[in-house]
């Protein structure tokens, strides 16, 4: 069993390790090393990456025991390399870890509820709790948790014997067999785990909670922390003047800018709809015998059916069809003497499209040209 160096220091960003063994496997090389500062997915915490030697170790897994370094080429067996970690990545691994901890620690304490669910993305953290949390308690727990984090608390690895661990109340998310490592940011936090994290407090930067929802009989929250955290915040800042700049609108105006156009918006199709209404029937009033077939590119499917209702006041079937050959045709097929649903089926079946409804109104869409539905309806005439 390798030695794990990343317990016994951190920050350690280059070694050198003799490779036991090197095997082929599906996802590339699978490299065992006498000793590694490589840590293994495990806890919510991804698997680090980086090289040994001129093999790059695009994952770190931990099986049967042993630490698995899936390599994308081969390494020779009996040989030291000198390895080198993706610290960067790391680092903000840690910092998302230890973040996670003291948030879910100050919840703990505010509200009683344990952490069920971690994991540790691309771009966030989410985070399951087994209750319900109020807006106003995220706040609170969010500013105690940066409360934790100016503080610079150190953050301890402790390895308790059994008898030893009866006298400690901690968070677990599971029973854990052999020896429990505990991690402990006193006054905030005591939690088994097997992740890596800083040295103290004062390096996780910043713990913000961006959203929560209901999930299962509690919440899962997301949060940003860290570099992360600084990352979305230059995301969301740059989108909010880049609004405001097309707004014509200070950035804390923005809000009700944005309203403003809305309600702007809503009186605008209000009154698009009803000019279209009296389009419609201008067109409609023209109309005449026994079928009508038209065409409206801007119209929508409810349109489209208007549109079609009233055509059928002028004729016996009346089909109005929105779009373009390039998108496709909705279409609305209205008749207040016969059937439609056979039509409809006809259509469908000779215009590639689909769609249904009752007797007296058929809709759907299809993706013929304008030219196929034209010489199929000439054609049931």
């Amino acid at each position: 069993m390798a030695r794990r160096l990343y317990y016994e220091n951190q920050y350690i960003k280059e070694f050198s390790a003799r490779v036991i063994s090197c095997s082929e496997s599906k996802g590339g090389f699978e490299v065992i090393l006498d000793e590694t500062a490589f840590f293994p997915e495990g806890g919510g915490q991804p698997g680090d990456t980086g090289f040994i030697g001129k093999a790059e170790v695009t994952d770190t897994v931990e099986r049967g025991g042993e630490v698995i370094h899936i390599c994308s080429c081969a390494v020779p067996e009996g040989e030291t390399a000198e390895c080198k970690l993706d610290f960067d990545r790391r680092f903000t691994n840690m910092q998302q870890h230890t973040g996670e901890h003291i948030f879910s620690g100050v919840l703990h304490s505010v509200c009683g509820y344990d952490n069920v669910g971690f994991h540790m993305g691309e771009h966030c953290i989410t985070v399951d709790f087994n209750g319900a949390v109020t807006h106003r308690e995220l706040e609170r727990i969010e500013r105690l948790a940066n409360e934790a984090v100016y503080k610079n608390i150190p953050v301890e690895a402790l390895y308790p014997t059994r008898e030893e661990l009866e006298n400690f109340s901690y968070r677990s998310k599971k029973e854990i067999e052999g020896q429990v490592r505990l991690t402990r940011i006193e006054g905030v936090d005591l939690c088994a785990c097997c992740g890596t994290h800083v040295a103290a407090t004062g390096e996780v930067g910043i713990i913000k909670a961006v959203s929560m929802m209901n999930y299962k009989s509690g919440v899962r929250i997301t949060l940003q922390i860290g570099r992360k955290a600084l990352n979305d915040y230059c995301e969301k800042n740059k989108s909010v003047y880049e609004i405001s700049n097309l707004l014509c609108a200070k950035t804390e105006e923005i809000t009700s800018a944005v309203e403003r156009i809305q309600a702007q918006l809503h009186e605008a199709r209000l009154a698009c709809s009803e000019l279209k209404k009296e389009l419609f029937a201008l067109k409609a009033a023209a109309a005449s015998g026994e079928s009508a077939c038209m065409f409206d590119g801007g119209a929508s499917a409810d349109d489209a059916r208007i549109f079609a209702d009233m055509l059928a006041d002028k004729v016996g079937i009346a089909a109005v069809f929105s779009g373009s050959d390039e998108t496709g045709y909705k279409y609305a097929v209205v008749s207040r003497s016969e059937d439609v649903r056979p039509l409809g089926k006809r259509l469908n079946e000779a215009c590639s499209g689909r769609g249904g409804g009752k007797p007296d109104m058929v809709q759907g869409s299809v993706s013929a040209s304008r030219s196929e539905i034209e010489s199929f309806w000439n054609s049931i005439k």
